[in-house]
């Protein structure tokens, strides 16, 4: 018999939806976690990252083996609000579907976790090992909340990982790194008429940019799991006014890299193509302010088939497995571990993460709450 009716499981996503941790006050969403853990007897532990900006642990069992399931708390901005049908911060149903930011990407996921947890707990239905949340801040930004756990030792002794990222009934063991990149251009501001007199900053940045495309772009390196690497300038800014030489250009890239082609490679390739300008009389500084590697586990057979048989049960259909582009907290929280070690991604969502009526449909959280039961009790007893 289920600890919380439909009722509950839905006002839980309701108020995680309701808590606005845009990129911040994932304390509030720690807190909140903490004491609905508490409430059924089990200890959690608030770790704090930054200002207003925490982790958060909690765990049921004993002895070993270890199961890691893990979820961010942060949420994109939901931008326009007026673009919206309805508040994003207020977790509102249509047509089966519940819709606010972060009902996909990923409080569906996270308070199907916890609410898998605490019924597991309730009933006692563990009967071997232990079952370790791993909530992280700014996975959205920098992944700083998982880096914690890899840093202070929340993974050593982790056996298998669990990430309730917005896969829907498909499976994920693998996915491409992601690093964000920096470029700064400077130059001399003068007049257009007279641009002897100054210096364009935004003319080496952009024939940077049009040799790192070539470079990056025209590449024969591929991964046969994860495709090619991709390459792509997505903030360009430069000058202030139309008939003046800009004396500043800033470029903001981002990298999805995979095995074959890693962060390293990219950060040399970049700095030598910023020598090369320089040398040339340019003054441009590269900073790489976010780097996380890519991920690619060989597909742990126990772990993705069980998880495959429980989550057909449910779908009515196969579930597939394979690789996913978007990176994950698995950058940190995967570091050091090897190749064969048991890993997925799977999680309630849909398509329309971080855009405008983000949702999730109802029948598949309400499912994934049960999925992560059966799993997470399956493979460790």
């Amino acid at each position: 018999m289920a600890v919380f009716s439909e009722e509950q499981r839905l006002q839980i996503f309701k108020d995680l939806i309701a808590i606005q941790s845009v990129n911040t006050d994932e304390e509030k969403v720690s807190v909140y976690l903490k004491n609905l853990f508490e409430k059924h007897g089990i200890s959690a532990t608030i770790i704090p990252v930054d200002e207003n900006r925490t982790d958060l642990k909690a765990e049921i069992g004993t002895g070993n083996p270890v199961l890691g399931v893990s979820g961010h708390m942060d949420v994109v901005s939901p931008g326009d609000t007026s673009k919206w049908t309805s508040d994003p911060f207020t977790l509102t149903e249509r047509d089966g579907k519940l819709y606010g930011r972060g009902a996909a990407d990923m409080k569906s996921g996270l308070a199907a976790m916890v609410i898998a947890m605490i019924e597991i707990h309730d009933q006692g239905l563990l009967k071997k090992g232990r079952i370790r949340l791993m909530a992280t801040m700014g996975e959205e930004v920098g992944e700083l909340g998982s880096r914690t756990f890899a840093d202070d030792g929340s993974m050593d002794d982790v056996d298998a990982l669990i990430i309730g990222e917005p896969s829907g009934y498909r499976i994920a063991y693998a996915h491409k790194g992601s690093m964000d990149i920096r470029l700064t251009s400077t130059g001399k501001a003068a007049h257009s008429s007279m641009p002897e007199h100054g210096y364009n900053a935004l003319d080496p940045l952009i024939d940077l940019l049009h040799d790192a495309n070539h470079q990056f772009r025209a590449t024969d390196k591929k991964s046969a799991m994860l495709g090619n690497l991709a390459f792509d300038t997505t903030i360009f800014k430069g000058g202030d006014q139309v008939n003046s030489i800009p004396a500043k250009a800033v470029a903001d890239i981002n990298v999805r890299t995979i095995p074959e082609f890693d962060n390293d490679v990219v950060d040399k390739q970049l700095d030598q193509l910023v020598k090369q300008q320089n040398a040339n009389g340019a003054k441009i500084v590269k900073e790489t302010y976010m780097s996380q590697p890519s991920v690619e586990t060989t597909g742990d057979k126990k772990l993705i088939g069980l998880a495959q048989e429980i989550g057909k049960q449910y779908a009515e259909k196969d579930i597939p497995s394979g690789a996913i582009p978007a990176v994950t907290d698995a950058s940190n929280m995967l570091r050091d571990k090897p190749k064969e070690f048991p890993f997925i991604i799977f999680g309630p969502g849909s398509n329309s993460v971080h855009q405008v009526d983000e949702f999730v449909d109802k029948q598949m959280y309400l499912n994934f709450v049960e999925i992560y039961q059966k799993l997470f009790t399956q493979y460790l007893n």
